[in-house]
C-alpha cells in the first residue's frame, strides 16, 4: 500500500520554475532513494511534500491531499522531516530540542539516546554547543520522536566526519531493520545507499527520469544521471 504518491508535481519560486514533474511513491516499510546531481529538484520536493512550498499536481500521504494542508498539519499526520543543514535550535539544550515537537508513540527521550548514547551525555548542554555529527544525531532524534510514519532524511550525512556518516548510516540500517519505518533518503553516496535502500527515484533538471529497484540502479545509470 502506497504511503506517500508524488504525481507530476511541479514547483516554482517565484518567477523561476524548479519542478517539471516530479514523480515517486513510498510504500508502507518502505526505504526510497531520492538522486540526482546538485540543483536538479531533491530539496524543492521535499519542501512540496512536508508543505513549505506550493505545488501543483497530486501529493497524497497516508490517504490526505497534502495540497490543502499547511505545513503543521502535514507534519502531524506523520511526516517527520531531518532537514538539510540540521537546523537545531542552538539556544535550547538537548532535552529540548528533542521534546519541543514530540508527540506520544514508541519514540521517547529515552529511545532516543539509547539509539544516540551522546545525546544523552549531552541532555542538559545547548545545542550550539554540539558538533556537527551531534547536531545531526540530534536532529534525527528530534524527527523521531514526532513518532512518524515517514522519516525523511535530507543530506544527512554532509559534510560529516567518515567516522560520523558511518554513525549515521548504521541507525539507518538499524531503524529499517528494526522499526519497519518508510523512509525517504536525500544522500550523495551510493555505495551505502545500495546497502539500505529498497528502491530509487532520480531526477533531472527537476523532473523524474528514472525509478527502479536498487538492484536496478547500475553504474551506467548512476554515470548518466549522478555522475560528474
Amino acid at each position: 500500500m502506497s504511503l506517500l504518491t508524488v504525481s507530476n508535481v511541479t514547483a516554482s519560486y517565484g518567477a523561476s520554475q524548479a519542478l517539471f514533474g516530479v514523480d515517486l511513491t513510498i510504500d508502507e516499510g518502505e526505504v526510497r532513494a531520492l538522486l540526482g546531481r546538485n540543483g536538479m529538484g531533491k530539496s524543492t520536493t521535499v519542501k512540496c511534500i512536508c508543505r513549505m512550498l506550493a505545488a501543483g499536481g497530486t501529493l497524497t500521504f497516508n490517504g490526505a491531499d497534502l495540497t490543502r494542508l499547511p505545513s503543521h498539519r502535514a507534519a502531524r499526520l506523520g511526516l517527520g522531516l531531518v532537514p538539510e543543514g540540521r537546523r537545531c535550535f542552538g539556544n535550547l539544550t538537548v532535552h529540548e530540542n528533542l521534546i519541543a515537537a514530540a508527540r506520544p508513540g514508541d519514540w521517547a527521550f529515552e529511545r532516543v539516546v539509547e539509539m544516540f548514547p551522546r545525546l544523552g551525555e549531552r541532555r542538559n548542554q545547548n545545542a550550539s554547543s554540539l558538533s556537527g555529527g551531534e547536531q545531526q544525531m540530534l536532529a534525527i532524534g528530534r524527527a523521531l520522536m514526532t513518532n512518524p510514519k515517514l522519516l525523511i532524511l535530507d543530506e544527512a550525512t554532509e559534510g560529516l566526519a567518515p567516522i560520523i556518516r558511518q554513525e549515521i548510516w548504521s541507525v539507518i540500517r538499524k531503524l529499517k531493520a528494526e522499526t519497519g519505518l518508510s523512509i525517504l533518503v536525500i544522500d550523495k553516496s551510493i555505495r551505502e545507499l545500495r546497502d539500505v535502500c529498497d528502491t530509487a527515484t532520480i531526477l533531472e533538471r527537476g523532473k523524474s527520469v528514472w525509478a527502479g529497484t536498487i538492484g536496478e540502479l547500475t553504474d551506467d545509470i548512476t554515470t548518466t544521471y549522478i555522475g560528474v
